[in-house]
This record gives structure tokens, sequence and C-alpha cells, in this order.
């Protein structure tokens, strides 16, 4: 399948170079990897990298006892400039004017797009396409406007646009569980222009989505989207604005999709 000519306005970071599939998913091989373009991310063009902890201090040098340049917070974007630099296990990384060593465990490339029409998860490492899982989606293929009355099918809507994994949650009802950083700003605009939040609601999703944060989940808007397990495999539409994947391929995608990983949804 062509890739698409995507760009994903984010906040992206440093990470691990560019890995490769193979029959049982991700291996551990590497390879150079050109600059990423600041502050965006265009599949076809270079890996974007982001941080997938709190607080990842970028160092002088490759030692856990060097000088704290300065903090990294999860999702906070770097160049990475040199494969293992300085030592194993580090990687020398750009962040605006200042260079560093973080640990490579700290950093990912990896990121997830999800295509409603032909409901399908397609993950990435970088600009190179690693995996193509089928997905269980909702019945609507509507972008999700507000939370849903009880019984009211139409709202089961799963949302569109630019989000990060907020949490992992291996103990969900549904196997285990990436959620979606739902809802985001864009939606919370125009929940703000129809008058279905306040301002200061509107205000603490887009703070929550600056500081990679998970957003509040309470409002008209609903939340609590997820990628989740106990799907069927066979692309069927029966989700409440979930996607669901068959329980093998979120055990394979559990060690390599972090907090902070950025998932496009299309329609």
């Amino acid at each position: 399948m062509a890739r698409p000519a995507l760009v994903l306005l984010l906040v992206l970071a440093a990470g691990p170079a560019l890995g490769q599939a193979s029959a049982g998913g991700f291996d551990a091989r590497t390879e150079p990897t050109p600059p990423p373009i600041e502050r965006a991310y265009d599949v076809d063009a270079a890996p974007a990298y982001y941080v997938t902890a709190p607080e990842v201090a970028l160092r002088a040098a490759p030692d856990d006892r060097a000088a704290v340049v300065l903090t990294l917070r999860v999702r906070d974007g770097v160049r990475v400039l040199g494969d293992e630099a300085g030592g194993a296990g580090w990687r020398l990384v750009q962040y605006g004017p200042d260079r560093g060593y973080v640990r490579a465990e700290a950093i990912s490339n990896v990121w997830v797009r999800v295509d409603k029409s032909d409901r399908t998860v397609y993950v990435y490492r970088g600009d190179r396409l690693v995996r193509e899982l089928p997905a269980d989606v909702s019945r609507s293929d509507e972008d999700k406007v507000r939370r849903s009355a009880r019984g009211e099918a139409d709202h089961y809507r799963v949302p569109e646009g630019v989000f990060f994994v907020c949490r992992k949650n291996d103990a969900s009802q549904y196997y285990r569980a990436f959620v979606v950083s739902y809802p985001n700003p864009v939606h919370a605009l125009r929940g703000l222009e129809r008058g279905l939040i306040t301002q200061a609601q509107y205000e603490a999703i887009v703070d929550a989505d600056r500081e990679g944060r998970e957003p509040p989940m309470g409002t008209r808007l609903g939340g609590l989207i997820e990628i989740h397990g106990n799907g069927s495999g066979r692309r069927r539409a029966w989700t409440r604005g979930c996607v669901a994947l068959r329980n093998v391929h979120m055990d394979e995608l559990w060690a390599y999709v972090e907090v902070g990983t950025p998932i496009v949804i299309e329609p």
C-alpha cells in the first residue's frame, strides 16, 4: 500500500535508530537516520523522535553522573545526531540550541496510524512501515463530536486527528489498552464554539495536550477512547468509539508503543 503524504503537527523528540519488521514483529537492528523535520513529521521525509518519560535528563556527557544540561518532558522533540554516540545505550541529540546525551530507552520513533475506512492499524518506525494489523472499529464512520448518550449508537464514533498515547492499561476489560489523548485541542475548540464545554474546560484540555498529560475525559465531549484488545481480526464494526486489535497483536506492540507515542486517526 502506498504511503500517504501525511504531515503530523506534533512536538516530537529523539529515539533509537530505525528498526525493521521480522516475521515475529520488530527486531533490534539499526541503521543511520537522517535529521528529522523540526516540530513536524512527514512520513515521506525524515523520521521523527519523541521522549517517552515525564523527566529525561539531557546530559553533557554519556554518563549518568555528568552535568544535566536541561530536563526534557514527555513528547518533547529532538534531533538524533548520532547512533550510540559516546557509548552503548546513549544517543547524542539536539533540543533547540542545546546538545547532549540521553538514555536510548527514554526515546522512540514509533508511531501509529489508524485508517478507519480500511479498518487497519499501521505501525511505523520513523518513515518505515513495519506492521499492518486488521482492526475492528465503530459502526459510525464519522468524526467524534460529543459523548454518546446510553444506547445512542450514532455517536459511538472513533475520533479523527492527531493524538498520543496518554496511558497504558494492562488491566483493561478489553485485555490491554493504549488510552488515546481524546479530546485534543482541535476537538476542544470545536466543542467550545458549539457550547458543549466551558472556557475553563477548553483550557484544561489544551494544557494537558501541551504537557503530555491525559486530558479531562468527563466533559460533554466524552473520552476514554482506546486502542485495545479483544478484537476479532476480521475488521468488524462493533466498538463504542475505540479501535480493537487481536490480543496477540496487542502483546506484540506492548513493548514498543509507549506513553507519548503519536497516533494519527484518519477517516
